[in-house]
C-alpha cells in the first residue's frame, strides 16, 4: 500500500507475512551500509499485535539484525524514539482507526520519517520473493531481542516540552479509545495542569476503536456535557490522530483545529512560509477563512503522506487533514494527536485566563459550508481490479493521481451560471466549489446530468454549496436523501 502493510490479521496479515517483512526489512538496511541494524517495534492495543510483534521479531533477528520491544505505545512515538534510541528503523504494529480484526505494519527509518518509496519496493521485492534470495544469520550473527522499559516516559518528557503549556483552569475528558494513547494521555496531561477525565482506556486487546475515540466522536460528546467539561478530547486506535469537541458537545475537527492553531502561530510569527498545508478534502468555510486572513494554503491529494511531502518540500510549519491529523513539523515528523491536543488546549487555556474564551467560541470561529462526502466500498479485489482497469490505463497521467491536472478548469451548469471544477476528492469523485446562493430545488447539471440539490439541502432555505458529485461510469452514480443513499436515475 501507500503507508506500510494492512489487512485483517490472521488472514490478510498472517504471521509469514509479518516474518517476511521482518527478513527483508533487516536484508534492506543491512545492505545499505553493511552494519547490524538495530529496530525498534512499536504496537497499539489489539490481541493481535503480539503476534505480529514476535513474528517481525523473528524475522528481523533471523537475518542479523537487534531487536528493541517498546510495547504499547503510539505510532508518533515510535517516530520520535527511533531518532533519540539511533535506531535504524521502527516499526509500528497498528490498523489506525479501523475495528480490532484488523492489523497493519508501518516503517520509519532512522530520522522519524516513513521509509522512502525505493526502500519498500526493496522491502517488497524481497516478500514477493519468499525471501528466498536472503542470507539468513547462524551463530552468534543472529539477532537479539530486548525490552525497552523506559519508551513511554521518554516520549511523554518530550512531549511535555514541546506542548510547553500550562493548562491550570480547564477540565478536559480525554477518550483514548481503548488504544495505544491511554498511558501517554494519563500520564501526559495532568502534568500539564489540567483537571483531567478519561474514558476509553481499557486494553483488553479488543475493544479498541468499538464505539468510542476519534471515529466515534458521539460518545466523547455526550460525556462531554454530562460532565461539565470545558471541552473533550478523542484518540484514535494508535494516537495518530485528535479530533475534539467544545462544551456543548459540538464537534471541532481536523480544520477547525488547523485554522485555529494555524492563526495563533501566525500572530507569533511561526507559521512559515505563511501557509498552512491540506487536502482537497477540507471545507471551503475553512478555506475562505484562511483567506480572510491572509493565510495561504496549500492543497494536496488525501493522505497525510502526501501533506508532510508539501510540507518537507517547501518548508512549511503546519499541515493535516480533516480527519485530525495534524503535523507540527518544528517538532515532529508525523502526525501525533497527543501534540495536537497539546497546542490547542494550551491556545484555549491561554485565551481563557486573558479573555474568558470558551472552546465553543473558537469552535465558531468560522461557519462550515455544507458538504457532502459519499464513500463507496470496494474490496481488495475491485482495489486490484481498478488499477489493472485497461481504460483507466490509457489515461495521459493515471485516473486517480492525474485527475484533478485532467479536470481542472472544466466547467458544470448551474442555475443558468458557470462555476469550475477546483479539485479531486478520490479516484471516482470530484469536487465542484459552488460560492453562491443556490435554492432549494435548484438543478445541478454535470456534464449532462441533473443532481437536485433538495436531497443535499435538507431544511435549509438558502446556502452555499460544496458539492461533491460522481462522475464515474464504472461505479453506480448515487445521491443522499433522507440520510440514505440511492442511485441517481
Amino acid at each position: 500500500g501507500t503507508d506500510g502493510v494492512r489487512g485483517v490479521a490472521g488472514k490478510d496479515l498472517t504471521c509469514e507475512l509479518a516474518l517476511q517483512i521482518g527478513r527483508g526489512t533487516a536484508a534492506v538496511l543491512t545492505s545499505l551500509d553493511g552494519h547490524r541494524p538495530k529496530i525498534l517495534i512499536g504496537k497499539d492495543t489489539r490481541v493481535s499485535g503480539d503476534m505480529l510483534e514476535s513474528t517481525l521479531a523473528a524475522g528481523l533477528c533471523s537475518v542479523g539484525a537487534d531487536v528493541e520491544l517498546l510495547g504499547v505505545i503510539p505510532t508518533p512515538g515510535v517516530a520520535y524514539l527511533v531518532r533519540k534510541y539511533h535506531a535504524d528503523a521502527g516499526i509500528m504494529i497498528s490498523a489506525s482507526h479501523n475495528p480490532m480484526e484488523f492489523n497493519g505494519i508501518k516503517i520509519f527509518k532512522g530520522d522519524g520519517y516513513k521509509l522512502p518509496d525505493e526502500v519498500e519496493n526493496q522491502i517488497e521485492a524481497h516478500v514477493f520473493n519468499n525471501c528466498t534470495d536472503i542470507r539468513l544469520a547462524e551463530g552468534a550473527d543472529i539477532g537479539r531481542i530486548k525490552m525497552c522499559r523506559t519508551g513511554v516516559k521518554d516520549y511523554v518528557d518530550f512531549l511535555q516540552e514541546h506542548i510547553d503549556a500550562d493548562l491550570t483552569g480547564l477540565k478536559v475528558l480525554f477518550d483514548c479509545a481503548n488504544g495505544a494513547s491511554a498511558r501517554v494521555a494519563q500520564e501526559l496531561f495532568p502534568r500539564l495542569g489540567c483537571e483531567c477525565g478519561f474514558i476509553g482506556t481499557q486494553q483488553d486487546g479488543v475493544s479498541v476503536n468499538d464505539g468510542c475515540g476519534s471515529t466515534h466522536l458521539e460518545t466523547l460528546e455526550a460525556a462531554v456535557k454530562q460532565g461539565g467539561y470545558d471541552c473533550g478530547i478523542a484518540f484514535d486506535g494508535d494516537a495518530d490522530r485528535c479530533l475534539a469537541c467544545d462544551e456543548n458537545g459540538a464537534e471541532i475537527d481536523g480544520d477547525k483545529i488547523i485554522a485555529l492553531v494555524g492563526t495563533d502561530m501566525k500572530e507569533r510569527g511561526r507559521l512559515d512560509g505563511n501557509t498552512v498545508v491540506v487536502t482537497v478534502m477540507s471545507n471551503l468555510g475553512f478555506m475562505k477563512y484562511m483567506q480572510s486572513l491572509g493565510i495561504e494554503t496549500a492543497r494536496t491529494a488525501v493522505g497525510d503522506r502526501y501533506v508532510l511531502e508539501e510540507m518537507r518540500a517547501r518548508g512549511y510549519a503546519i499541515g493535516g487533514e480533516q480527519s485530525g491529523h495534524v503535523i507540527f513539523l518544528h517538532h515532529s515528523t508525523t502526525g501525533d494527536g497527543e501534540l495536537t491536543a497539546g497546542k490547542l488546549l494550551k491556545l484555549l487555556a491561554r485565551k481563557h485566563r486573558e479573555e474568558g474564551t470558551k472552546m465553543s467560541e473558537l469552535n465558531a470561529v468560522y461557519t462550515k459550508f455544507p458538504q457532502v462526502l459519499i464513500n463507496l466500498t470496494a474490496d481488495k479485489e475491485q482495489k486490484q481490479a481498478y488499477k489493472e482497469d485497461e481504460y483507466i490505463a490509457t489515461l495521459p497521467i493515471g485516473y486517480a493521481d492525474g485527475f484533478i491536472r485532467k479536470n481542472q478548469g472544466r466547467k458544470v451548469y448551474i442555475n443558468g451560471k458557470y462555476y469550475e471544477i477546483v479539485g479531486r476528492v478520490c479516484m471516482d469523485q470530484m469536487m465542484v466549489r459552488v460560492d453562491e446562493n443556490v435554492k432549494i430545488g435548484d438543478q445541478v447539471e454535470i456534464f449532462g446530468e441533473h443532481i437536485s440539490l433538495e436531497s443535499m439541502a435538507k431544511d435549509l432555505d438558502t446556502i452555499s454549496y460544496e458539492v461533491l458529485c460522481l462522475i464515474s461510469k464504472r461505479v453506480p452514480r448515487v445521491y443522499v436523501q433522507d440520510g440514505q443513499v440511492k442511485e441517481l436515475l
